[in-house]
Order: structure tokens, then C-alpha cells, then sequence
């Protein structure tokens, strides 16, 4: 029985002293502060106790103060996250901006282009109209007048006022006087007409 009582009672020293050194590793007590008096006849056995942050006796400990700076600390990180995310803006708006600048001077060049065909078209549609008149005139003069006036003309004008008769006899389903024309003029300068209309395309 004698023997029983001394191996529980070292067993229960074993574990107490375990546990203080566990609770130790646990921060949860300072075993080496406590157990001093033991360490000094166990030189051995590492190291002093821990030292514990020093507190003025007045000093109060304010909660309040902690979860301010942590709040803090948290504000700092999302200012920190806003700028970048303001800076990432700033990027995407400045490439939009110059894509959008892009955009207006091709839409400026395109504008100018149609107005320039406008244009073109226009002078175009004046021009046969124009020529036009001009063939109707010549048709209602005196042959020769009107070879005269032809003969006179530059070879496009005379070819273009040439081939505006030629048209407007076939919409009116009436003879043209083109050939009759060709007769009273010149040879060297009918030839010369004929052979740059057989050549060249029409011009409108």
C-alpha cells in the first residue's frame, strides 16, 4: 500500500508539473517567475522569467482607445484600396477619352469626305444640266450656227454636248442631228471628235 501511495504521488507531482510547464508553453501562467526558488538549485533548467510589459500604476487600460486604432488601421487600408481603385479609373477614363477623340476625327474626316461627294455630285448634276440646256439650244439654232459654237468649244465640252444630243434624240425617239453636224464641220476637226468619242468614255 506504501508503495502504491508513493508511485500515485509521484505521478501526481509528474503531472503537475507537466501541466505547469504546458500552461507555461500556453502563456497562460509564467511557470520560470513562479517556480524561482526551484531554478535556483536547478541551474540547469534554461533561462528567467518573462518579462511582462510594464503599466504605470495610474496608467488605465482604455478598450475603447484599441478598437479605435484598429478602426483606424481599417480606414487606412480602404483609403489605400480607394486611391488605387480611383487611379485604375483615372486610367480606363483617360483611355476612353482618347478612344472617344479618335472616334470624333474619324466622324470629322467621314463628314468632310461625304461633304466633299455632295459636292462632287452636285457640280456633277449642274453640269448636266447645263450641258444639256446647251445641247437643246444648239439643236433649235442653224446647223452652221450651231457647228460654229461646237467648233469652238473645247474637245471635252463639244464631245459631252455631242453625246447630250445623241441622248436626248433617242429619249424623244427623234433623229439626231449629231451626224449632220459632223458633215458641216471641218474633216480634220470631225475626225477628231469622232475618234476621241469612240475612245473615250462618257464623263457624266
Amino acid at each position: 500500500m506504501i508503495g502504491r501511495a508513493i508511485v500515485l504521488l509521484l505521478l501526481i507531482i509528474i503531472l503537475a508539473v507537466g501541466g505547469i510547464f504546458w500552461f507555461d508553453y500556453l502563456n497562460v501562467i509564467d511557470a520560470k517567475t513562479v517556480l524561482a526558488p526551484v531554478y535556483r538549485f536547478l541551474p540547469f533548467l534554461p533561462g528567467e522569467g518573462r518579462t511582462q510589459p510594464k503599466v504605470d500604476p495610474d496608467e488605465i487600460l482604455n478598450i475603447d482607445a484599441e478598437r479605435l486604432s484598429i478602426r483606424l488601421e481599417a480606414l487606412e487600408l480602404r483609403n489605400f484600396e480607394m486611391d488605387t481603385r480611383q487611379r485604375d479609373l483615372d486610367y480606363r477614363y483617360g483611355e476612353i477619352e482618347q478612344m472617344a477623340q479618335e472616334l470624333e476625327e474619324r466622324q470629322k474626316a467621314l463628314d468632310e469626305r461625304e461633304n466633299s461627294l455632295r459636292a462632287q455630285v452636285a457640280d456633277a448634276e449642274n453640269k448636266d444640266r447645263n450641258v444639256e440646256q446647251n445641247a437643246r439650244y444648239l439643236t433649235g439654232m442653224p446647223p452652221q450656227n450651231a457647228v460654229g459654237i461646237i467648233t469652238a468649244l473645247d474637245d471635252q465640252d463639244a464631245i459631252d454636248v455631242l453625246r447630250k444630243t445623241e441622248e436626248i434624240a433617242q429619249a424623244e425617239g427623234t433623229t439626231s442631228v449629231v451626224s449632220y453636224w459632223f458633215s458641216l464641220m471641218e474633216p480634220e476637226r470631225a475626225a477628231e471628235l469622232q475618234r476621241k468619242m469612240a475612245s473615250r468614255p462618257p464623263t457624266l
